[in-house]
């Protein structure tokens, strides 16, 4: 039976990803939609049942079209929640009431500044009116992530199972060495994967590609999952890190483990001891360990923490991811204490393919030739390239 336009609500992916993951538990205690009564509530204490939520959980999507089905919707009413012109899944009509919204991107991200990343974005798809009620959606990718999650609990008996949460823009050496600290006191580790909703050059698939790369060939992979994460909106702002503690809780982990240079951290003195944003928060039971910020030092010869390092922080090349891509995206191979060789040949390799006019001339005259007839990539000339860089006779 088709949808007619008086009882759809026409919502995009990220909304729908949203509300997937209230459906599945995953930020649980909040398992519905609040009404305006609730919402106001949530707002002001920023709590839920007794326990730390940042802000209320509400649905008000955008467009003239929506705010017309939604004026003239009534209780008990069922509205058919569209994505890209597909049904994918309902609601029933509790009740319909106004927000603000821009106090609604301020819950969110703590300012309603238009010059905020992402502001802007999320005020587009944000309407006047929310709609609040039972509702149920088709959403598979989730279920998938909480059913490989609990199998790989199951087959390692796992007791202590650490949250660990990646964007991997790109992979670097500090992100090599948290892993494996955190590998050393975990019976499994979850690389959660951020999975945003907005087009970028670095996307999400071949990020997923290095993530697995690295895992199948520099770690125990019989200990280590890669779980997408969809990264939605309610993630963007400064509460992101108290989310990331709820769903890493609810997926089945025992521990969330942070580095110490995370933006949403918040880290401050009191009486002598260090405090962050974790210490005050209520029902969330989850472990929470900070790890000092890894950099590399140029006395040392190595990766240390800061913390442990004597020497000051001129000595100290720090691991900038921004600043890393950078290079990628002017298509400079970066140093290899920065970023694996492996791992940027792949991302050079997609990022610039075909950059090469005549690839096998490059290879005979730059490369050593073990003396086999074989076809080279790109790829594999960008490992050997920074071979070259690597030897040191002359230098």
């Amino acid at each position: 039976m088709r949808s007619s336009r008086k009882n759809s609500l026409y919502i995009d992916k990220e909304a729908l990803a949203t509300l997937a993951l209230v459906q599945e538990g995953l930020l649980s205690p909040v398992t519905k939609l609040m009404g305006e009564k609730e919402a106001a509530q949530v707002d002001a204490t920023k709590e839920y049942e007794g326990k730390s939520f940042p802000f209320s959980f509400i649905l008000a999507p955008a467009g003239k079209r929506n705010e017309e089905v939604l004026k003239a919707a009534k209780k008990g009413d069922r509205l058919d929640l569209i994505e890209n012109g597909k049904k994918v899944g309902w609601i029933e009509v509790d009740e319909v009431f106004a927000i603000d919204p821009m106090q609604r991107l301020k819950n969110i991200y703590g300012t309603n500044d238009t010059s905020h990343p992402g502001i802007t974005k999320t005020l587009k798809r944000l309407g006047k009116l929310a709609v609040s009620g039972a509702y149920h959606v088709e959403f598979d990718e989730i279920k998938k992530t909480k059913e490989l999650i609990a199998q790989k609990k199951r087959e390692l008996k796992a007791k202590r199972v650490s949250a660990i949460m990646l964007a991997a823009k790109p992979l670097h050496r500090a992100h090599e060495r948290l892993i494996r600290l955190t590998l050393e006191n975990s019976d499994l580790v979850v690389l959660f994967l951020l999975k945003p909703y907005s087009k970028e050059r670095f996307d999400f698939g071949l990020r997923h590609e290095i993530l697995e790369f690295f895992v199948k060939n520099y770690l125990p992979k019989n200990r280590v999952v890669i779980a997408p994460l969809e990264n939605t909106y309610i993630f963007a702002g400064f509460n992101e890190l108290i989310l990331d503690a709820i769903v890493a809780q609810n997926f089945g982990c025992t521990k969330l483990v942070v580095g110490q240079n995370h933006a949403g951290l918040s880290l401050y003195y009191d009486r002598n001891h260090l405090k962050s944003v974790f210490d005050n928060l209520r029902g969330i039971n989850i472990d929470i360990e900070v790890i000092s910020e890894f950099v590399y030092c140029d006395e040392c010869k190595t990766l240390v923490s800061t913390n442990t390092c004597p020497h000051g922080s001129h000595h100290h090349i720090s691991y900038h991811a921004d600043s890393i891509m950078e290079l990628l995206e002017l298509g400079i191979l970066p140093p290899a204490v920065l970023v694996r060789k492996e791992i940027s040949a792949i991302i050079l390799s997609r990022f610039f393919p075909k950059r090469f006019k005549n690839l096998e001339k490059l290879f005979a005259d730059l490369i050593p030739n073990p003396g086999l007839m074989e076809k080279r990539s790109e790829e594999d000339f960008y490992v050997e390239l920074m071979k070259l860089y690597q030897t040191t006779s002359l230098t």
